[in-house]
C-alpha cells in the first residue's frame, strides 16, 4: 500500500462473529490479523486483511453506533453496500463458496467488461461480490 494514511477499511457487525471470521478466512480466504475477544463468546473488534486490504469485523452489540446499523434479514435481505473481492481465480473461491453451502445470488460468468465473477450471501446474509475483474487495471 503505497500511504496507509489515505485508505477505506469497511466494516461488518454479525451475531455470531466468530463462526463469519471462520466463514471469511475459510472460504473467501481473508487473513487474521487481530482478532479481540468480547464477553460471551462475542468479538468486539477484529481485523481481517485480504491481500493488501482490510475490514473491520465485530459482534452485533447494543451501543450508541450500533442503532443505526441492520442485518440483512433485518430489511428483506438487503444490502447498503457493494463490496467486492479481487481474486486471481474465481472459480477456485466459488467452488469453495458452494462446498460451504452459502447461497449464491449471482452464478460465475464471464463478464462484459472484463473479469469473470459471481455474487453470494454469507451464513448470515451480508452480500459478497468475487470477481478477477481488476478496476485499477484500464483497457
Amino acid at each position: 500500500m503505497s500511504d496507509p494514511q489515505r485508505s477505506v477499511v469497511c466494516g461488518h457487525r454479525y451475531r455470531n462473529a466468530p463462526a463469519a471470521i471462520q466463514w471469511l478466512c475459510d472460504v473467501l480466504g481473508f487473513q487474521r490479523q487481530a482478532v479481540y475477544p468480547g464477553p460471551n463468546d462475542t468479538v468486539a473488534h477484529a481485523q481481517l486483511t485480504f491481500g493488501g486490504a482490510m475490514i473491520f469485523i465485530g459482534s452485533m452489540n447494543d451501543n450508541e453506533s450500533q442503532r443505526f446499523l441492520k442485518q440483512p434479514d433485518e430489511i428483506g435481505g438487503a444490502e447498503t453496500r457493494h463490496v467486492y473481492l479481487m481474486v486471481p481465480d474465481a472459480d477456485l473461491v466459488y467452488a469453495r463458496v458452494k462446498s460451504s453451502g452459502a447461497e449464491l445470488v449471482i452464478d460465475i460468468k464471464d463478464e462484459s467488461y472484463g473479469g469473470r465473477g459471481f455474487t453470494c450471501r454469507d451464513p448470515e446474509g451480508h452480500i459478497w461480490n468475487i470477481g478477477t475483474h481488476n478496476p485499477w487495471k484500464t483497457t
